[in-house]
């Protein structure tokens, strides 16, 4: 029983991806490929590694929250950095290269530059990872030669479309972190910046919040996170997965100090609900239609992986690697020519 994966973004709300993986391994399926977006790429990329779901779990637990979101002197403009994960990641994937992965891998960026989406499936992980989470203004920008990469989920928040270029008869099941249009009016209004995840002091945080300024920046980005639910859905309704899994985790924000056990237990519960509709996708006669409407090998006149700049996926159709992030912002991009 053979599965891809397509796990969206959601910060914090992400730590459920590990529930659905353990859910979706306990149930017997084998996931043969994951595409990721955001924290989708992150815990995607660990999980495609080799490590367990109860082992990403408890690398999440011993985070430190103190050093989570502090600043490197060589961070890029935004308001947090990520060193604190950074350097978990470092210890967790080290000099890890996509080729070296366990499952097929592949993740998600914006050039904020070009306005493209780019497809990162080459190189060393870390460094596509770190591309991926980069939420803009939030998190600094991933600078690699010409490009500025930022989190993937401005344009394609659960990643379907690249699961099918990775393997397109497999079939693909997405884990969205909104729940569904009709529950939208259940979903509370957040302080998007939370005082006890940030290295501001609180009472900092609490007088900008009763400006009218801060009301307004609220208010800014409440909007913004309606646009992007209203963007997952749409992209689900064209891309189409075989099956989508929710979890209940919409009464969490973005970067709230979380329980992380609470998380990943709404995902396990999403993943065991989900079984009987993923064993339907993978009937006899679903598996015959993505074999006929699956590009035939011989027919295939999809580019070979290569390093190149990069790529927007809609100008070259479907391509299982396009990019190759190189070990620091400071390489030089790959040559391109042929």
């Amino acid at each position: 029983m053979e599965i891809g994966v397509a796990l969206g973004g959601g910060g914090v709300k992400g730590i459920a991806h590990i529930g659905v993986l353990e859910g979706l391994e306990k149930a017997g399926f084998k996931i043969r490929l994951i595409a990721g977006t955001s924290t989708g790429g992150l815990v995607g990329s660990v999980y495609a590694a080799g490590y367990s779901p109860k082992e990403i779990l408890t690398i999440i637990e011993n985070l430190n929250p103190s050093r989570l979101y502090s600043r490197h002197a060589s961070d890029g403009p935004s308001l947090l950095g990520y060193t604190g994960l950074a350097d978990t990641l470092v210890e967790v994937l080290g000099e890890t290269l996509f080729s070296e992965l366990k499952i097929p891998f592949a993740c998600t960026a914006v050039d904020i530059r070009t306005t493209q989406e780019v497809y990162l499936s080459q190189g060393r992980v870390l460094d596509a990872v770190l591309a991926t989470i980069a939420i803009p203004g939030i998190f600094p920008a991933k600078i690699w030669g010409d490009t500025e990469l930022v989190d993937g989920g401005i344009l394609d928040p659960v990643p379907v479309s690249l699961a099918r270029c990775i393997n397109p008869r497999l079939p693909v099941i997405a884990v969205a972190l909104n729940p569904d249009r009709q529950d939208w009016h259940n979903i509370p209004q957040f302080n998007i910046l939370p005082p006890a995840s940030l290295p501001i002091p609180a009472p900092i945080i609490e007088g900008f919040a009763r400006m009218r300024i801060g009301q307004s920046l609220r208010l800014f980005l409440h909007s913004m996170d309606i646009t992007a639910r209203m963007l997952t859905e749409m992209r689900l309704e064209v891309d189409r997965p075989e099956v989508i899994i929710r979890p209940d985790v919409h009464a969490y924000g973005m970067l709230d100090v979380v329980e992380p056990e609470e998380l990943f237990a709404a995902g396990l519960r999403a993943a065991e609900e989900a079984e009987p509709e993923i064993r339907k996708a993978l009937s006899w006669t679903k598996t015959v239609l993505r074999v006929l409407r699956s590009p035939h090998p011989s027919n295939n006149n999809t580019p070979k992986p290569a390093a190149a700049s990069p790529v927007s996926p809609a100008a070259m159709n479907a391509i299982p690697a396009v990019v190759e992030v190189p070990n620091s912002p400071a390489s030089t991009p790959p040559d391109t020519k042929k």
